[in-house]
């Protein structure tokens, strides 16, 4: 099934995304947060295709929080989540981090995510219990994690709600080195590859987190909430991350992360 998504994603990116790069004009939703023409053509090639490989509904962004709430209270038993362009402020200024993010979520878990920058051609994907993998490479992509000391952590300090965690983020952090790229379904599929070694967000909605969560768990990674070690409970629309590229460095930065909160 994974591979039949994997053909859908790479088809709508490059008959609905791509030709819309550096094309189209931007306009801002209610809740100011940018879409484009490309976002709403995505979305609608996606809710048009991805129900006939299962024929679940389609939860997008480009939704009403209405229309969201009623299609994930009503479909316990499978839900296509996707995100047509996460990174739309990158994918409108030309900044080649931007993905198309699809997830089959069954009771409330990811079953299925697939991930894809068509700037770089990268396609992240995994099926829970059959590994994650990179353009056909298995993820991850290095053997180790870097010590914590050296470790490189995605880090989007804007959605922190404590206060204390940002500032010792800031002034006494255990890695060495941070980045936010501003697409959350990509940093995920980076973790998972290697790239980065640590993750922290405040909170991120559905579409953000459902396929690189899965992504990451089948590549070896641990990952939590800051406020609970079970990741896929607690608040659907505004869930917090708290992750790292292998365990043994998760139960370190968990510890790190829950006494500076």
């Amino acid at each position: 099934m994974v591979d039949q998504v994997i053909r859908v994603v790479r088809d709508v990116a490059q008959t609905e995304v791509m030709p819309r790069f550096l094309r189209v004009g931007k306009n801002r939703k209610e809740d100011g947060s940018l879409f484009t023409e490309a976002d709403l053509a995505s979305q609608a090639a996606l809710e048009r295709l991805l129900p006939t490989i299962l024929p679940h509904p389609v939860l997008g962004e480009e939704m009403s929080a209405a229309e969201q709430q009623a299609l994930w209270d009503a479909n316990r038993d499978g839900l296509w989540v996707v995100d047509p362009i996460d990174g739309t402020t990158n994918f409108v200024n030309g900044l080649p981090y931007f993905a198309i993010s699809v997830a089959l979520i069954v009771a409330g878990r990811a079953e299925v995510g697939v991930v894809y920058n068509p700037a770089s051609g990268e396609m992240f994907y995994a099926q829970r219990g059959q590994g994650a993998h990179l353009n056909g490479m298995a993820l991850p992509l290095k053997k180790a994690a870097n010590p914590m000391g050296d470790a490189i952590a995605a880090v989007d300090l804007k959605y922190l709600r404590s206060g204390r965690l940002a500032s010792r983020l800031l002034s006494v952090a255990p890695f060495s080195s941070q980045r936010n790229m501003g697409a959350s379904t990509l940093d995920w599929c980076y973790l998972a590859a290697g790239r980065y070694d640590l993750y922290v967000h405040g909170g991120q909605k559905l579409w953000d987190y459902a396929a690189g969560a899965v992504i990451l768990e089948e590549a070896g990674g641990g990952l939590a909430r800051l406020e609970d070690d079970d990741f896929w409970s607690g608040p659907v629309w505004q869930r917090s991350a708290l992750a790292a590229f292998d365990t043994e460095l998760f139960g370190q930065w968990r510890r790190w992360v829950r006494n500076n909160q």
